[in-house]
């Protein structure tokens, strides 16, 4: 159990680095951007990234997911351009973004659905 839990730290850990270095070159150019064309970059390469295969992180401790909450309020503080020591809380609900740990809860809830209904890919709906 324990080789499991230090696998999916290392995990969270490349995936915050990842996140974290598509942010730096997204803020970069953010002045010249604007703030829709920023959210949807952000969509796109951070964003799809916390969400590629978090259902595996479910039921993890909230200590082992902040790396990737710290990657989320980077984010809106990009797309919002707030300042470091600025609030996020009211940047996460404008944008309609979930923390982390619901975000894995509304995927796996998701899965769990469509697999119920018969939508789910076939290796899922066979289990």
């Amino acid at each position: 159990m324990l080789d499991a839990e230090l696998s999916m730290r290392e995990h969270v850990s490349g995936t915050a680095q990842s996140c974290f270095y598509h942010l730096r070159r997204l803020r970069s150019v953010r002045r010249q951007l604007g703030r829709d064309v920023t959210a949807r970059l952000v969509s796109a390469f951070v964003l799809s990234l916390l969400d590629y295969c978090n259902v595996v992180l479910a039921g993890l401790p909230t200590a082992t997911l902040a790396p990737l909450q710290r990657v989320l309020h980077a984010a809106a503080r990009l797309v919002v351009d707030l300042q470091p020591r600025d609030h996020v809380s009211q940047a996460l609900q404008e944008l309609h973004w979930l923390p982390i740990d619901k975000r894995i809860d509304y995927k796996l809830c998701l899965m769990v659905h469509k697999a119920s209904i018969g939508q789910a890919p076939t290796y899922i709906a066979t289990c």
